[in-house]
């Protein structure tokens, strides 16, 4: 195992035994437990491990791993997409999906976690999102997928 895939091993521990709300915070435990890392290459593990923040009670937030996102949350996901999209929409390969003022970054999680293995990076700001997909034609057949689940 090479010092990145320790460094996640490590990562995907720290979270499951802590709540974890920033980055700042989770390099300082990595540091504790013997594994000198920057702010910056903690940035970069949490997008390679597809790490996000989920909201509790309280408002307190936390990093999780997508993949332990039971039913229950896929469920909720789902219904911040069909509650919170106001339109879709597509110039070139570039989808474009409008949400209720607020709601981009919450309905950007939502895309995240279903797995849309076309989109190669997105930009959420306050309502709207803009998904770079890989070609024009998977633009359109993404955007018919994504419409269909606001029906």
């Amino acid at each position: 195992m090479n010092s990145k895939e320790k460094r996640h091993a490590k990562i995907l521990e720290i979270i499951r035994r802590n709540d974890v709300e920033t980055q700042e915070e989770l390099c300082d435990l990595l540091n504790k437990e013997g594994m000198e890392t920057t702010q910056a290459t903690v940035s970069r593990d949490i997008r390679d491990l597809k790490l996000t923040k989920l909201a509790f009670q309280g408002g307190k937030k936390k990093y999780i791993l997508l993949a332990d996102v039971g039913e229950e949350m896929s469920a909720k996901y789902d219904r911040v997409f069909r509650d919170q999209v106001v339109s879709i929409d597509m110039a070139g390969n570039i989808l474009v999906i409008k949400t209720v003022s607020g709601m981009a970054s919450a309905v950007a999680v939502a895309i995240d976690t279903m797995d849309c293995k076309e989109i190669v990076g997105s930009i959420a700001g306050d309502d709207t999102i803009m998904c770079a997909v890989r070609s024009v034609e998977e633009t359109a057949l993404l955007m018919e997928r994504l419409s269909q689940l606001l029906e």
